[in-house]
């Protein structure tokens, strides 16, 4: 470990090891200084120390480095100058960011570079080699050699720094940036792992402020700073999760701000609160919660309506609209129904803990079966006037959905409405909290709901009825999802219904007349027939007994009746002019009121901010008067340790202040510095005496030590010089004799070299047109490969053609025998309708003979009856007639009046007349039944909505 006496010596000696290269010793030299205990006073070289420590840190990637190197300087700076601290981490972060960029982007720009257009130069070796070995393409292995090590290195910054500022209340402001960055870093990179870690770790560092509250310069979360600082972290983190599409994670964040809020015992302002509940309504929609979700939205309006001066109506209206849509897209059953007491209990804490969430007042106690229900949210949202605020689309939906009933056309009147709804979305302009509403994303769940209250009402009306007309009736679903929901609903006693796929209906649950859905159906089916017969038969209209005594009554009531009408006209203007005054003075006394409050707010905001600056002011005096008292007391007692003399002790109930024991220090120093300069020049004298005798006595003994040094090293230099001179004779002559053995080899060596240089040019030559011929068999197979393929697109291009062709002639031909068998269709159809207009004419003509042949015969004096032989005898003759024979006339005869009583008395009871093949008893016109007498209601199962059974017309 090296020490040096100054630090800007170690400066200087990091950065000589820099400019030869050697990093790793100026980093431990650095690192040395910084963790020493000779250097625990600020200073500004200090600071340029770190800044340097940090680039080296950053270039060399060494994270746990810095980590310590930030810890050690922390505890330097942390009572003298804390800004430091914080321009040294700026500078940590920024270099690790910029550095993190570079790779990235030199990662981008070697991908582009890779990617060339010349398919026939050659690859590397090692390209090839990588490449097949691993497996993976250029980017992965240039983003895992250059981009990943970098990002690890940014991730393990913002680790290191978040640790080093966790507990630090004048750096809170740095702590929550830091956070910021960091979660924009994995928003940026979608880096979802690190981001629950991230969550957590500053989730553990709110836990252990909370844990260890006597610590020194702990943040003091009462403080509105304080507290809007990490409201803001944790709604950035938030953002941050619903983006990345963490959904737990956001719902942790959720119950993170809630802590926050319950902790410090206040409530954020309302823009942080509409954030907060669009991020909830966002959570419970992914989690399939509507109830919650609904509640959220409820939540949103309130706050906006309250406190948002900016609101447009066209935002409220779609605010509004998203509230009640959301209610209604919750499901109109129970989901807890046939759910064991354990899961019962789960959820009645669940929803207790979601509705603490949301912020709404509920009860804890166990018999309360339901927390927040959806009745109870409908009626709550007539009671707070949201439906006032909605598009007319959404009330009628909502008026069709919960107040109609509308067995047979519910889902096809809804439907239309849908469709508009779908189109009903928009950015809010005034919301800078929700930025857009998408109504869209309602309609699954309102198609839902709509087939849920068709089968409902049907189930009321119907108890069997046909899997096609339910099909019909629903044109959201097929019948397997109508089956599902159809399901579900029955597993949460919703409806009583079955499904027989043999016999392609659906069976309700019986109902017997005292049912209160059926009681309810009867009782409006009889009004509506009282209606209708009121309609049909008007009650007649009584004379009045007055009217012939007051001739002018009905004048009398038309003007009292004017009058009436005028007074009431006059006394709702009055109500309007004075509800309108009412409203204006409410308006005005709630604008004062507010601006009362907001004074109020003002006013207590500054005198807490006035009594937090003056706390503050008190504490940091009494520190500094503390470190002047503590300084004064050490350098007090160094001065008595430094002294042998004994001091005057100082009692301990005087009050001592830092200018008596600076003044104690200072002359007790002077006293000392005297004495030891007395002493100086005492020993200064003594020893310039003894220097001065020991020089005396030691001069002749120098000089003849001098003169016989001299004649030695002479001597010494001859003889070396002789030695010398004789090793360069010697080693001339060696070399000579060697230049004249060499000189004979010459002319071996010349041609030895040029035999080498001749076949190595050989074997170049070789090597070279060896791989002319490969390049160009090469080429040659690409081109051979290419031109194979543009052939087989050719051929496959050829053959979907003739495909298509084909069956573009097979869809004519089809087309052509469709019209075919429509045109003999419609042939046939037409002589069927030929055929069937002769019988229609042929039967007009029979009844037509049969009413001439009748009024011939009323029109006869006489009518003839014919006898038991089959022969005609007139009525008023005198041939006799047999009693069997002149009682028994032919079924379907006409007989006179006169006559009818002999008859009837006579003759026995005659067999019912047998029905023609039209249904009637006889051939007469008049006789026969009308198709209006005889209808009756049948199954709806026979296949249409409305059968009739009865005689044929």
């Amino acid at each position: 470990m090296a020490t040096f006496a100054k630090p800007e010596n170690a400066l200087k000696r990091a950065e000589e090891l820099i400019t030869v290269g050697q990093k790793q010793d100026a980093l431990q030299a650095l690192h040395d200084l910084i963790t020493s205990r000779r250097y625990r006073a600020w200073q500004k070289t200090l600071e340029r120390i770190m800044f340097k420590y940090v680039e080296l840190c950053v270039d060399m990637r060494r994270g746990r480095f810095a980590k310590d190197g930030l810890i050690q300087y922390r505890i330097v700076c942390q009572q003298v100058n804390i800004n430091s601290l914080e321009e040294v981490i700026k500078h940590f972060m920024h270099l690790a960011t910029e550095r993190a960029e570079l790779a990235r982007n030199q990662a981008q720009a070697l991908e582009e570079a890779l990617d060339v257009e010349d398919l026939e130069a050659d690859k590397r070796p090692e390209d090839l080699m990588l490449s097949y070995v691993s497996g993976e393409k250029g980017k992965d292995r240039s983003d895992r050699e250059l981009v990943t090590p970098w990002f690890k290195f940014l991730w393990e910054t913002y680790r290191t720094v978040l640790e080093i500022l966790r507990n630090n209340s004048r750096l809170e402001a740095l702590y929550a940036m830091t956070a910021h960055r960091a979660f924009q870093f994995c928003k940026q990179y979608k880096r979802t792992t690190e981001f629950r870690r991230l969550c957590e770790i500053i989730r553990n560092h709110l836990a252990n402020l909370n844990k260890y509250r006597d610590q020194r310069d702990r943040p003091d979360l009462s403080a509105p700073e304080s507290l809007q600082l990490y409201l803001d972290t944790r709604f950035e983190q938030l953002k941050v999760a619903t983006e990345l599409g963490l959904w737990q994670e956001a719902f942790r964040s959720i119950e993170d701000i809630y802590g926050l809020m319950c902790m410090v015992k206040k409530t954020p302002k309302a823009s942080l609160m509409v954030v907060y509940y669009g991020k909830l309504t966002e959570i419970f929609w992914m989690s399939s919660n509507h109830l919650y979700h609904a509640y959220a939205w409820l939540k949103i309006f309130s706050l906006q309506k309250g406190f948002n001066k900016n609101l447009s109506q066209k935002d409220l209206q779609l605010i509004a609209s998203s509230v009640v849509l959301a209610a209604l897209s919750v499901p109109p059953y129970d989901q807890s129904y046939g759910a064991s007491h354990l899961e019962l209990e789960n959820e009645k804490e669940r929803s207790l803990r979601v509705a603490n969430l949301i912020g709404f007042e509920v009860e804890p106690k166990t018999e309360n079966r339901v927390v927040l229900s959806r009745s109870s949210l409908l009626s709550e949202l007539v009671s707070k006037g949201v439906m006032s605020c909605v598009t007319q689309e959404v009330k009628d939906l909502y008026h069709l959905l919960e107040n109609e009933f509308l067995p047979l056309d519910l889902a096809l009147k809804v439907q239309p409405v849908l469709a508009k709804i779908s189109k009903l979305s928009g950015k809010l302009s005034s919301v800078s909290s929700v930025p857009e509403v998408q109504l869209s994303q309602y309609v699954p769940a309102l198609e839902k709901l709509a087939t849920l209250r068709l089968l409902q009402q049907v189930s009321q009306v119907y108890q069997t009825i046909q899997i096609d007309n339910v099909s019909k009736m629903i044109p959201f679903f097929d019948f397997t999802v109508i089956e599902k929901i159809s399901v579900d609903a029955v597993r949460r006693n919703f409806l009583a219904i079955k499904v027989d796929h043999m016999k392609g209906a659906v069976f309700f649950g019986k109902q017997s007349i005292e049912a209160e859905g059926l009681r309810d159906h009867l009782s409006l089916f009889a009004e509506s027939l009282s209606k209708a017969r009121t309609m049909i038969y008007p009650p007649a209209k009584k004379a009045a007994k007055l009217g012939d005594a007051l001739s002018n009554l009905a004048e009398i009531v038309e003007k009292e009746h004017s009058r009436l009408l005028a007074r009431k006209s006059i006394i709702e203007k009055r109500k309007e002019v004075q509800e309108r005054l009412l409203l204006e003075m409410e308006l005005v006394e709630e604008s004062k009121r507010r601006e009362l409050q907001k004074m109020t707010e003002d006013a207590e905001q500054k005198r807490i901010a006035a009594e937090y600056e003056q706390r503050r002011n008190q504490r940091i005096l009494k520190e500094i008067e503390d470190r002047e008292l503590e300084e004064a007391q050490a350098m007090l007692q160094e001065a008595e340790k430094r002294s042998k003399r004994k001091k005057k002790p100082v009692l301990e109930g005087e009050k001592m202040t830092k200018q008596v024991i600076m003044e104690l220090a200072l002359n007790e120093q002077l006293r000392e510095r005297q004495e030891r300069e007395k002493k100086l020049q005492k020993f200064a004298k003594t020893m310039d005496h003894l220097e001065r005798a020991k020089r005396e006595e030691a001069a002749p003994l120098i000089e003849a030590a001098y003169k016989q040094r001299l004649a030695e090293e002479a001597a010494l230099h001859e003889r070396e010089q002789q030695q010398e001179i004789e090793l360069s004779r010697q080693r001339h002559a060696g070399d000579l004799e060697e230049k004249k053995r060499l000189g004979r080899m010459l002319e071996n060596k010349r041609i030895l070299e040029e035999r080498v240089v001749s076949s190595r040019e050989a074997e170049f030559n070789r090597m070279k047109r060896e791989r002319q011929e490969r390049i160009s068999q090469i080429i040659q197979a690409r081109k051979q490969e290419r031109e194979a393929r543009r052939k087989m697109i050719y051929f496959l291009r050829s053959e979907e053609e003739r495909q298509k062709r084909l069956q573009e002639e097979e869809e004519a031909r089809k087309r052509e025998e469709v019209e075919r068998r429509k045109k003999e269709e419609a042939e046939r159809q037409a002589k069927l309708d030929e055929i069937a207009e002769k019988q229609r004419k042929r039967m007009l003509e029979l009844e037509e003979k049969e009413r001439r042949e009748k009024e011939e015969i009323l029109r006869r004096p006489t009518a003839v009856l014919p006898t038991s032989g089959g022969r005609p005898t007139e009525l008023g003759g005198t041939a006799p007639v047999p009693a069997a024979a002149a009682t028994a006339p032919a079924a379907g005869k006409y007989v006179p009046r006169p006559l009818r009583a002999k008859v009837d008395a006579a003759a026995p009871v005659a067999p019912p007349p047998e029905t023609d093949r039209w249904g009637g008893s006889g051939s007469k016109a008049d006789d026969r039944p009308s198709w209006r007498d005889e209808r009756k209601p049948t199954s709806f199962a026979s296949g249409s909505r409305t059968s009739w059974s009865g005689s044929r017309w």
